[in-house]
């Protein structure tokens, strides 16, 4: 895994619109390297607005669309449409104003689907497992930018401190009796999180601060979930100053005047 590199933005406006340009830059590299692309979406303000942004930028017409695969971290288990869908909001900032492949969206099944948490769980865990190539070296991709949210208690997709998913090695999990509602969710699991060629993990907000300093101390990842966000070639924490303020001052790089 990584050593985590932490870039530092002046607010959480500044930050989306830096993630929004970074991701861009990085999907077209993706796509000329090898003529597609994977990304692995965030749900939470700084989620949501980060793709706003991406939808907004004039550089985004760089992106081929069609050629992308988009995926999720995590989502609530609740019916499609629902306004607190990870998906439904993505869509709305994003999603729905691009060119995309609809079969290359790769959506996580509510209850409308007739299923249980834990078959679509399974559901998505064999959807991993086709995409997934031989050098990928495992039952998923190894995307090219997975996004990651993270919460005042360090938890990173629906992996909360010290819960049975964090044991969990499937590629998809059910989550259930999850801290913040709505109880019941669909997760990456840490080991998929982990094997991707890149996790961003980002934070805004004061109170990010503490979790963000434990997640980049020597905490292990079942307390500190955070702290089991690598990838296996690069690892950004991209933040704003104010969930940076509990951090040594050493180890953040600050970008935004």
């Amino acid at each position: 895994m990584s050593v985590p590199n932490v870039v530092v933005h002046r607010d959480a406006d500044m930050l989306a619109k830096a993630v929004a340009a970074r991701v861009i830059t990085r999907l077209v590299d993706a796509q000329s390297a090898k003529g597609s692309a994977s990304l692995v979406l965030t749900g939470g303000t700084v989620g949501i607005a980060t793709l706003a942004q991406i939808a907004a930028s004039p550089a985004r017409d760089a992106v081929d669309w069609r050629r992308l695969d988009i995926w999720w971290g995590d989502e609530r288990f609740l019916p499609s449409g629902d306004p607190e869908r990870n998906e439904t909001g993505a869509r709305k900032a994003l999603l729905d104003h691009v060119d995309l492949d609809p079969e290359r969206v790769h959506v996580m099944r509510g209850p409308d689907s007739g299923m249980t948490a834990e078959e679509s769980a399974e559901a998505y865990t064999e959807e991993l497992r086709r995409a997934a190539r031989p050098e990928d070296h495992g039952p998923a991709p190894s995307f090219d930018v997975l996004l990651l949210g993270m919460g005042p208690d360090a938890h990173i997709a629906s992996l909360f401190p010290e819960m049975p998913a964090l044991h969990d090695t499937r590629p998809a999990v059910a989550v259930h009796g999850s801290p913040k509602p709505p109880p019941t969710r669909i997760s990456l699991s840490l080991p998929v999180i982990q094997g991707a060629n890149e996790v961003w993990v980002v934070a805004a907000g004061q109170d990010k601060a503490g979790a963000v300093r434990l997640a980049l101390s020597e905490a292990g990842p079942v307390q500190v979930p955070a702290a089991g966000a690598r990838g296996r070639r690069r690892t950004l924490f991209l933040l704003d100053r104010a969930a940076a303020a509990k951090i040594p001052a050493s180890l953040g790089r600050i970008s935004s005047p």
